[in-house]
């Protein structure tokens, strides 16, 4: 339980030490969390499954289990990971002084830890919606105070799809011995119950993904968020939809797979070339990142209901890629904003001319983002549309679309507000901290890109498991 504890306790010492402690216990706390990961990631044996706490049945089904599978312990590595670069992007800013700031990021993080471990229905349910109070805090307090009505969007749209996945947890938790993970994968439903609560569930991670048409509320709240929000947001809120679709919905409501699978993939689809196109005709740069963010989760939904584990495991490199990827495009979106006090590419040129290490890193986020070889992307979105090809060819051919017409958005981003004349006289190249960050986006991409085999091999157990899981629910039915 110190994976919990920990952020717990840094956000309340945050909360009660001066303001000009909170940039200290901030990265200690971060870089603490991080090392408490790669502790327990060193002593786990991925055939197996490690229990963090557990209790017996109580009060109306409820347990206090909590634990994680190899999938679950990649997805707690991945948050005590993007946590400290968050903090880290934001180190020379005003923010990294405010205690509430600090105090929220690590109550953040202690929703995100525990709903990648909680091992009963409720549990989850409770750590996500826990979520939703430390992000709307950041956004309201330190995002741009006249687009409060977007952000108000933001939540009613996250909690009104949480009350479908109560509904369905309710739904389930009636059949089985308690709201316990095993006793609600062990539940038989006919195949149109199945349906109605995988319904449930799909509702609350579509509009976290956000999958098409849910997606309204996301492109304008990243564009009014600040910096860190956006990264909390794109880098670790999202996924949690993405991992609740392969630990939860999937293996909880197998019976429903074969009908429900083509309306996600589909709408899923969509979004990759919706987003996109969209993407491509963007001025304000926070606006396109976000558009094509959209555009990738579409396709990382899509491969998810194909329910193989070749699948989820190209999932599982795109979703560590797309966390590590928007964080250095919005760090470089937020830094020309900062610098020039624009975000429309039309008003932006030549900042490479003017600060050329941040002309180079940002060519080298760009190009990651385009999934070229070596990098972590190239493996995952290889792997998603191959499979999504031999699904069907013209799903196939719509996802891989997605390469082309990234291509034509991220470069237009780049090459204009990158090359061209000088529209400025002026403009501050990258500090210490904002180049580290970039380095260490970089190094990572590239290591997951040439050893993206150990995350596959890692989760393959796990996958395994549930997928026979999924087979052996779906003969029943037969």
């Amino acid at each position: 339980m110190e994976l919990l504890i920990l952020p717990l306790v840094v956000g309340l010492i945050s909360l009660i030490l001066p303001s000009n402690w909170s940039k200290l216990i901030g990265g200690v706390g971060a870089i603490a969390s991080l090392a408490l990961a790669c502790i327990h990631l060193s002593g786990f044996d991925p055939l197996t499954q490690t229990i963090l706490a557990s209790s017996n049945k109580m009060a109306f089904g409820l347990t206090f289990n909590f634990g994680y599978d190899a999938f679950g312990l990649v997805m707690v590595m991945l948050t005590n990971a993007i946590i400290p670069i968050i903090l880290l992007s934001n180190w020379n800013r005003e923010l990294a002084n405010n205690k509430l700031f600090t105090a929220l990021v690590f109550f953040m993080q202690l929703g995100l830890l525990g709903l990648f471990t909680a091992q009963d229905g409720m549990l989850f349910y409770i750590f996500w919606e826990f979520t939703l109070l430390p992000i709307f805090l950041l956004l309201y307090w330190f995002g741009a105070k006249e687009n409060n009505k977007v952000l108000f969007k933001f939540f009613i749209y996250t909690l009104v799809g949480s009350l479908g996945m109560l509904l369905a947890l309710i739904a389930l938790g009636s059949s089985a011995n308690s709201f316990a993970y095993a006793d609600l994968k062990n539940v038989q439903l006919t195949q149109e119950v199945a349906c109605w609560i995988m319904s449930g569930f799909l509702l609350a991670f579509a509009i976290k993904i956000p999958l098409f048409p849910f997606h309204t509320w996301q492109p304008a709240t990243y564009t009014s968020s600040p910096m860190a929000g956006t990264m909390l947001l794109s880098a670790l809120m999202l996924k949690m939809a993405l991992f609740g679709m392969i630990k939860w919905m999937l293996p909880l409501t197998a019976e429903g797979i074969e009908i429900m699978k083509w309306p996600v993939i589909i709408l899923g689809t969509i979004g990759i070339v919706y987003g996109a196109i969209i993407a491509i005709k963007q001025n304000d740069i926070k606006t396109l990142f976000a558009f094509a963010s959209i555009s990738h989760l579409g396709l990382i939904a899509a491969g998810i209901m194909l329910f193989n584990t070749a699948t989820w495991s190209g999932a599982v490199v795109q979703i560590i890629n797309h966390s590590l990827i928007s964080i250095g495009l919005f760090l470089a979106a937020d830094i020309l904003e900062k610098r020039t006090g624009t975000r429309n590419l039309s008003e932006l040129g030549g900042i490479a001319k003017l600060a050329p290490r941040f002309g180079f890193w940002f060519a080298v986020t760009v190009f990651a983002a385009l999934s070229v070889p070596f990098s972590a992307g190239f493996i995952g979105e290889f792997i998603l549309i191959k499979e999504l090809f031999t699904f069907h060819v013209i799903i196939g051919i719509l996802a891989a679309t997605s390469l082309i017409l990234g291509a034509v958005y991220m470069l237009r981003s780049y090459q204009l507000s990158m090359f061209g004349a000088p529209k400025i006289s002026a403009f501050e190249d990258l500090s210490w901290n904002e180049m580290a960050v970039f380095i260490i986006l970089s190094l990572l991409i590239l290591g997951i890109g040439l050893f993206s085999s150990l995350i596959i091999e890692y989760t393959e157990p796990t996958f395994r498991i549930l997928t026979e899981t999924l087979t052996s629910n779906q003969q029943i039915i037969e």
